[in-house]
């Protein structure tokens, strides 16, 4: 599942390099923070993510966090995203197997915060996309196993679709948009 965050990454840097140079202080889509407060987000979690599965913390999180510096240009901050995703992939590879960690919405394995960390990069490059006006969906090739991981129960569909309306992002078909959503990242039996 390390290879889910790497290419999350990619994808997102890709899809907004394009438009570093707009203006990220709007709204980065119906999220109260910026585009680029949103990208400095997930950059703290995947770093977040990466440092419960190396320390495996068995309650809360470290007192630790990555801070994108505001000198830094919107196209750095995207480096600094796939970079923070480069921690948690290569952390994830060198966890065993058996290693578990804290996790508000469940103690999870390796596996499990790397999708996490995938979803965080999915979703809020969405949100991103949407504030300064692109139209990009995330790949259905990489919500698919981040669905499978965390919202065993989510209801079929386009994988995109799903995972934003599990996020509450939008409506499925005649489902209205969710309020209030929540993913598992217990650990699952591996029968």
């Amino acid at each position: 599942m390390s290879e889910l965050v790497g290419a999350a990454t990619h994808e997102l840097r890709g899809a907004l390099a394009p438009v570093a140079g707009a203006d990220w202080s709007v709204p980065a889509g119906d999220v109260e923070w910026s585009c680029r407060r949103t990208a400095a987000h997930v950059a703290d979690d995947l770093f977040s993510y990466a440092s419960q599965v190396l320390a495996r913390p068995a309650a809360g999180y470290l007192p630790v966090e990555a801070v994108v510096e505001d000198r830094g240009s919107n196209a750095e901050v995207l480096d600094v995203v796939v970079m923070c995703g480069d921690l948690l992939r290569l952390a994830v590879d060198a966890a065993p197997r058996e290693a578990r960690a804290w996790h508000p919405c469940g103690v999870s394995d390796a596996d499990g915060f790397a999708a996490m960390g995938a979803l965080e990069t999915l979703v809020h490059g969405y949100d991103i996309a949407q504030g300064i006006g692109v139209g990009w969906l995330p790949p259905d090739e990489l919500c698919a196993p981040v669905i499978a991981r965390l919202f065993p129960d989510a209801p079929a569909g386009r994988p995109a679709e799903v995972l934003l309306y599990c996020t509450g992002r939008l409506p499925l078909g005649d489902r209205p948009r969710l309020t209030e959503w929540a993913w598992d990242s217990t650990v699952r039996d591996e029968a």
